[in-house]
């Protein structure tokens, strides 16, 4: 297979939230600039769930889908194959992308009043989904060690020691700072959490997003113990860029979590669409392959990243990422303040990223923005280029 990673796509007129023109006027202020923020890519998805999709639309007749043995045994052989991680159908719960269950467990696993471990810079809606629901975000801040992200154990301990503390929402991949945690850390957090009463709910969405020579280790599969603690949430939609078409497969291999968990979903009547269904099928049946091209692409795409920041001699500070396709760069050499930063970004470089501050919760994101590098090298090299002319403008070589 050759994909076509370096093709360039014009979604402007796609109602797309990343590059739709009104959209962009409506989140940055300006209609013309490259968005390299919201979490999708700009690549075809694979020739096989291409065909797929529009296999099932020529049938012209788009009502309620239901997850069937085919569409879970995808998920079923997708784990055993990729990740060595042997589930069964029952375990398996659907739900439109990650947001309900990631709430859910949060109801679920505590009260109002508890507190929620979450582990900041993180992918910022997990602080909506504790505050909002009246419990307390315990933050246990990760230590950056020159842009390469550290767990602070010690502290993560103590969080999990107060009585108060009920529930963990564990990143793994980490979004923004794309660790792809080890074996040892996550068995650390795993027996931190159960030996003080702490359940977890883990987001394993950009599982199979993962670059050599780094591994993924699914949290459920170090031990039964830590797999009966724990609340799995995974989907194609990053892996396979169906974010539009919400799936996510919640595994739950505890019956009691999973019975608290369908009870509280029951209300909702949910189940997945025509097209969500049979994306799924086609990603993890017979996209295996795109996928692995797919992420010798991104790979390149984080390097190029760190090439020319190199080569231009910037300030900015940058790790590339183990996982994801996000890249976390640090401004504070340049002296901005937050809002010096958002504005240079948009009006000076005209780039389009994520803030970073907002995936803070003490300060620790200040000066830092979340690229995406997930679409063709040449609108990434153009986008590069931009932030390193416009630094360069304004604070000189």
């Amino acid at each position: 297979m050759t994909s076509r990673f370096d093709d360039v796509i014009d979604r402007s007129d796609t109602i797309s939230i990343k590059w739709a023109k009104s959209q962009l006027q409506d989140l940055y202020g300006e209609p013309d600039l490259i968005a390299l923020g919201i979490a999708d890519m700009d690549f075809r998805v694979s020739p096989a769930i291409a065909e797929a999709v529009q296999n099932r639309a020529a049938h012209e007749n788009y009502g309620y889908a239901y997850p069937s043995d085919e569409y879970l045994d995808a998920c079923v052989n997708w784990q055993k194959r990729r990740n060595h991680w042997e589930i069964k159908r029952d375990w398996i719960t659907y739900t439109p992308g990650l947001n309900v269950p990631l709430t859910a467990a949060v109801e679920i696993f505590t009260e109002p009043g508890d507190n929620v471990i979450i582990q900041s810079p993180v992918y910022y809606p997990y602080y909506h989904y504790v505050q909002e629901k009246g419990r307390n975000v315990a933050v246990n801040v990760l230590v950056n060690r020159d842009g390469y992200y550290e767990i602070n154990f010690e502290d993560l301990e103590a969080k999990a020691k107060d009585p108060k503390t009920k529930a963990m929402i564990l990143c793994s991949p980490h979004n923004p700072v794309g660790r792809n945690w080890t074996k040892e850390e996550l068995t650390r957090i795993g027996r931190i959490c159960i030996d003080n009463g702490v359940k977890l709910a883990v987001d394993e969405i950009h599982s199979d997003l993962v670059f050599e020579p780094n591994v993924f280790v699914p949290f459920a599969t170090i031990s039964d113990e830590f797999a009966q603690n724990a609340m799995i949430c995974t989907s194609p939609s990053k892996s396979f860029n169906l974010a539009g078409l919400l799936n996510s497969d919640i595994i739950i291999p505890n019956d009691e979590i999973r019975a608290a968990f369908r009870q509280w979903m029951d209300p909702l009547y949910l189940w997945p669409g025509a097209f969500g269904a049979v994306s799924q099928i086609a990603a993890y049946n017979d996209s295996e392959e795109w996928l692995e091209e797919l992420k010798v692409y991104l790979k390149g795409n984080a390097e190029y990243v760190a090439k020319i920041i190199k080569d231009r001699n910037l300030k900015i500070k940058y790790a590339v990422p183990e996982a994801t396709y996000l890249g976390w760069l640090d401004f504070r050499a340049y002296g901005m303040t937050n809002e010096e930063l958002w504005d240079f970004m948009i009006h000076e470089a005209h780039v389009a990223t994520d803030d970073g501050p907002k995936f803070g919760f003490c300060g620790d994101a200040d000066g830092f923005q979340r690229l995406n590098f997930a679409c063709p090298r040449s609108r990434l090299i153009v986008a590069m280029e931009r932030i390193a002319d416009a630094l360069e403008k304004r604070f000189g070589k």
